[in-house]
């Protein structure tokens, strides 16, 4: 087997040219492998590199959504809970229907052993609201004003919840004892729990 002799640079003819053509040779070879370099190696690299980045960004955006996301699902969470639990609370300061008649005795019971005459004590038509049901009872009262404030003292500790409203107070004359006499105007508005409020409201409307 013969061997084969390699190619032998030509640096006979390298050595004839200038300086500055040998310069422009080195110049020119470097630049080739440099974009040889860079095609071939740098920029698949580089690309690889933006996409890798591109993708970290876009998890840790999505992560840090999804911490916000948490968050706030946590606290509407809490929150809810926490509005369930007042709701429960007033729930429980309102009668159901059977209970209505005692707790209007109650109320008239209130004035009384507060001391007033009553004149009008009214039950008049329940207004439904969303889940409950408004009870307002026109009231016409007679006695002093220490009377008529042990009155609404007493209306405001009770059990259940009752708010007086619309009041309207006249001086009705005085006693032999020289004590003023108001006669006074209001409506107390109680309140029962209806379970299905919406649905018995637009049954009514539809009759």
């Amino acid at each position: 087997m013969q061997n084969k002799k390699l190619p032998s640079l030509p640096f006979e003819k390298i050595a004839q040219l200038t300086k500055v053509q040998r310069i422009l040779i080195c110049v020119g070879t470097f630049l080739l492998l440099g974009g040889l370099f860079f095609y071939l190696v740098y920029m698949p690299k580089s690309t690889k590199l933006d996409e890798l980045k591109n993708n970290y960004d876009s998890l840790e955006t999505r992560l840090l959504k999804a911490k916000a996301d948490a968050s706030k699902l946590a606290k509407l969470k809490e929150e809810y809970k926490e509005a369930q639990g007042k709701f429960r609370f007033v729930l429980q300061l309102l009668p159901d229907k059977k209970e209505i008649p005692s707790l209007l005795e109650n109320v008239s019971n209130s004035g009384r052993r507060a001391g007033l005459e009553f004149l009008l004590f009214q039950p008049t038509q329940e207004v439904l609201r969303d889940f409950y049901a408004e009870i307002p009872v026109k009231i016409q009262v007679s006695g002093g004003y220490h009377n008529l404030a042990m009155f609404f003292d007493k209306v405001a500790r009770l059990s259940r919840i009752v708010n007086v409203s619309n009041i309207s107070i006249k001086n009705a004359g005085s006693s032999k004892q020289k004590q003023t006499f108001l006669k006074t105007s209001c409506t107390a508005i109680t309140y029962r729990f209806v379970e299905n409020a919406k649905k018995n409201k637009k049954g009514g409307k539809k009759k």
